[in-house]
């Protein structure tokens, strides 16, 4: 097999354009996250609400989930030229987001278990001082997202040709603050309802609805990670390579293995019977601006 790296992939440096700015974004949260969850754990406690409580316990998960993908982006861009990692370490903010996947999981059973538990035994709550503690919360989580977001737009699915979209340890971070700004939503919600119309079963079904939507993007974030890090193929770069390699007709994929290694990188390895050379072989390839990392064998 001939290997044809690009010249500027020789140390595999597979990070993706926005690495250090995604980094510091995500700095900035751990700390506002982790200012608002002492508060909101304080704050729950003495109001007696479960669901100002719940969001502060949320917060605290988070916040560990957070300080996990910030430490990420440190350890990815330290080892970026590591030979150790065969492919460099482009793939440690999608390790990352699958662990705050499965960290979003159980925390959404957590949750989801306390609120029946009180909505079975319901209890006094202060609505009035956990409404003030709840909106400052949501204020924090606003100001977050904003700061993860920047220009553009991480939740969404389907093939992007943006940087950002594909960052996933970006994109678990995101979904944390959002999971933090929906449990601040139904906790206010659920206390100006407590408060002013007497709906006190409210408080903790606000939990069991806010579990369910936590544990789902739970699992959008982790299906999406576990296929990257078991290098599942990229259907849509598959298909350009080969109609790349076969469009002229004068070329025939035999083998092909596509998969991606970083935020904005794709690897392959061809095998095509062709009486054409690699180079001209490579060229062909030169459309198809995923890859960074192609291996050819021709026979």
């Amino acid at each position: 097999m001939a290997s044809l790296p690009h010249p500027s992939v020789h140390d595999h440096d597979f990070l993706g354009a926005s690495h250090d700015a995604n980094a510091r974004r995500t700095q900035w949260v751990v700390v506002l996250t982790a200012v608002m969850m002492v508060g909101e754990i304080v704050a729950g406690y003495a109001t007696g609400s479960m669901a100002l409580l719940a969001d502060g316990f949320h917060m605290a998960t988070h916040a560990g989930a957070l300080g996990v993908a910030a430490l990420a982006y440190r350890y990815a861009r330290r080892h970026r030229r590591n030979p150790a990692f065969s492919f460099g370490t482009g793939k440690v903010g999608d390790l990352a987001g699958f662990a705050s996947a499965l960290v979003l999981a159980l925390f959404a059973v957590g949750i989801g278990v306390e609120s029946v538990e009180r909505l079975l035994n319901p209890g006094p709550v202060a609505f009035g001082d956990a409404t003030i503690v709840a909106v400052i919360g949501l204020i924090v989580n606003i100001v977050s997202a904003l700061l993860l977001s920047g220009d553009h737009h991480h939740h969404g699915h389907g093939h992007h040709h943006g940087h950002a979209h594909n960052d996933n340890n970006l994109r678990s971070a995101y979904l944390h603050v959002l999971a933090d700004a929906l449990t601040s939503v139904m906790a206010i919600v659920a206390l100006l309802a407590g408060r002013y119309l007497g709906w006190t079963f409210l408080d903790p079904l606000m939990g069991v609805v806010g579990a369910v939507v936590i544990a789902r993007w739970s699992w959008s974030l982790m299906k999406d990670t576990a296929a990257i890090l078991l290098d599942r193929t990229d259907d849509h770069v598959a298909e350009e390579v080969r109609e790349a390699i076969e469009g002229p007709g004068d070329a025939r994929i035999t083998d092909l293995h596509v998969w991606r290694i970083g935020p904005d990188a794709h690897a392959a390895i061809i095998s095509a019977s062709s009486a054409r050379n690699h180079g001209e072989l490579r060229r062909r390839l030169a459309p198809v601006h995923e890859l960074r990392h192609v291996s050819i064998e021709r026979h």
